[in-house]
């Protein structure tokens, strides 16, 4: 059997990206200061965690060593490596830093033109865009207008919004535009043709995603955003890995926001769960249920969205030794001719300034039972991912990226 899951630990960055400097992010690196926050005890939290970072079961894959091929920091001594897995680093070659390049890149298609971005000005959105945007949706209005977190940005416009009916607009330095509002007082359903509106409307200025940000609540001091998110994204340019399997006829199973990020194409089942741990037993399930030839595609979203954009280490520590705690059910589930691959599609290092995604490379580490694993070194493109999936699930080479499957199963 040749089943393959990829992992995305979203924003799970271990630094070192050559072009790190040209994004302000030179010394970003979401790992080394995460875990050197824990050695010190300034990510302890009362109830949360405390203590040395511990994720063991990352470790006996080999991220201490992946961390210090990207950039020579290791947490100390990873422990003995099972047998089939394998570690090594891999960088960007995608001109950005957000979502849809990082994954596409994984799946073998890096992103070889420049998004569209919104300035750092208030009002930040084109005057023309908004009046049109006003009028196609008939609104009274919009709310922010601006770049901001989005926990902070509901808290700030929630009651207004509420009051007014004027949803509430913002961006950040990823190619985006946002629009939150309320389930039950704006609606559901409203806000996602709302987005599809807007969708067509920033078309011309090529700006990667429209996202869908619902909450609840009815006031700043219970206003909770909802696992009803929904990104409205461009298409990659080109067919990716999973375009590939589909075409086929092999089912990918995408899990969290999997769909939305490649806009579909090429997704033939779409799984969502509220958490990392939700998300989890939902990608467990999804692993059972797969057959040969088939991949399971997962994005855990909490890392980035929860912990990395609010900057907070202790909750990222704390969701990252979470995360290690399920992963040997995932692991137990494996069966001869199985990969299993971990890896990120950004940075986004909670002790760095601002709230925006950080350029680092990445991990990738993994296991394939049957095979002999080993140390992959630095590969020059995330599209060495996609490229090893598509062999170890016999598929033609694509035009990105070198796979490693050779040196991963060599006297297997």
């Amino acid at each position: 059997m040749a089943r393959a899951f990829l992992f995305v630990l979203d924003s799970f960055g271990i630094g070192g990206a050559p072009d790190a400097d040209s994004f302000g992010d030179a010394g970003a690196n979401t790992f080394a200061h995460i875990a050197q926050a824990c050695a010190t005890g300034a990510a302890d939290r009362e109830e949360l965690r405390k203590g040395p970072l511990n994720v063991p079961n990352m470790l006996s894959l080999g991220l201490g060593r992946a961390s210090a091929t990207a950039t020579g920091f290791s947490l100390g001594e990873d422990r003995a490596a099972p047998p089939s897995s394998f570690h090594g680093a891999a960088e960007e070659v995608s001109s950005g830093k957000d979502t849809p390049s990082g994954h596409w890149e994984i799946t073998a298609v890096p992103v070889p033109f420049e998004w569209g971005y919104f300035p750092q000005t208030v009002p930040t959105f084109p005057s023309g865009l908004t009046a049109e945007i006003i009028a196609e949706a008939k609104l009274p209005g919009i709310l922010g207008d601006c770049h901001a977190s989005g926990t902070e940005i509901i808290e700030r416009y929630g009651e207004e919004h509420i009051q007014t009916g004027k949803p509430i607009c913002y961006t950040s330095a990823d190619s985006v535009y946002q629009i939150a509002a309320h389930e039950a007082h704006f609606g559901l359903e409203r806000l996602y043709d709302l987005c599809r509106i807007v969708r067509r409307l920033v078309d011309p200025l090529n700006i990667g995603r429209v996202i869908a940000r619902p909450f609840t609540g009815e006031t700043r001091a219970d206003f909770e955003r909802t696992a009803n998110r929904r990104d409205f994204a461009v298409p990659p340019p080109e067919p990716t890995l999973l375009d590939r399997l589909t075409a086929r006829g092999s089912k990918v199973i995408g899990m969290g926001k999997i769909g939305d990020i490649f806009a579909h194409q090429g997704v033939s089942e779409v799984r969502k769960a509220a958490g990392n741990m939700a998300l989890f037993d939902a990608t467990l399930q999804a692993m059972d249920d797969a057959r040969d030839g088939e991949l399971v595609f997962a994005n855990f979203v909490d890392f980035d969205t929860l912990y990395g954009h609010r900057r907070d280490i202790a909750g990222y520590a704390a969701a990252l030794e979470a995360f290690d705690k399920r992963l040997p059910e995932a692991i137990s589930t494996l069966q001869p001719g199985d990969l299993l691959l971990l890896t990120a599609d950004h940075g986004c290092d909670p002790s760095w300034r601002g709230s925006d995604h950080t350029r680092e490379r990445v991990p990738v580490i993994g296991i394939a039972p049957g095979l002999s694993g080993g140390d992959i070194g630095l590969r020059k493109t995330f599209a060495d991912i996609g490229e090893t999936v598509a062999e170890h699930l016999g598929l033609a080479r694509g035009r990105h990226g070198t796979s490693f499957y050779p040196a991963i199963a060599r006297n297997a």
